[in-house]
């Protein structure tokens, strides 16, 4: 009995060990007592393609919302599912100049990619449905889907570095 019980101990760390770490209760069953796993990351699984459909469609299910007014950045980081990552849209925008990732002025990004303006001293910013369309605040007042470039002072595009 105590051999089956411990075989199936060991199965279940194995598990948890491909699943990256499992908390049953207050508990955290340990990832390091079976062999390292070889199992993709969620990233790797889900691909650039799926990460780009899951922030166009973060916005789609805010159409018309007002709850970001002013919190540009944040909806786009948001929609990737993160947070903090830049102070406003401008700065995400240098930051992407400084990369060598930035696209100048090009108005036909990918979907997913990152879209920004210079409409304010905090920049602006959204996400490209990649046919020739975004997504962002302040369209109309409220988060809404539009045509490039629509707002005035359009810089380009650069994908997400987050």
């Amino acid at each position: 009995m105590r051999s089956s019980l411990s075989r199936t101990f060991t199965r279940l760390t194995a598990t948890v060990a491909v699943l990256g770490g499992l908390t049953i209760g207050a508990t955290a069953l340990p990832a390091t007592a079976a062999p390292a796993s070889t199992a993709p990351t969620a990233s790797a699984v889900l691909g650039p393609q799926s990460r780009a459909d899951n922030a166009v469609a973060w916005f789609a299910a805010r159409n018309g919302s007002t709850a970001y007014q002013g919190y540009c950045e944040k909806a786009v980081e948001n929609a990737y599912g993160t947070t903090g990552i830049y102070a406003s849209a401008i700065a995400n925008w240098n930051d992407a100049v400084r990369r060598g990732a930035a696209h100048r002025g090009d108005t036909n990004p990918p979907k997913g990619a990152l879209v920004f303006w210079n409409i304010s001293s905090y920049g602006h910013v959204g996400v490209a449905t990649g046919d020739g369309n975004f997504w962002a605040t302040s369209v109309s007042g409220a988060i809404g889907k539009r045509a490039l470039p629509y707002f005035n002072n359009y810089l380009g595009w650069a994908q997400p570095n987050f």
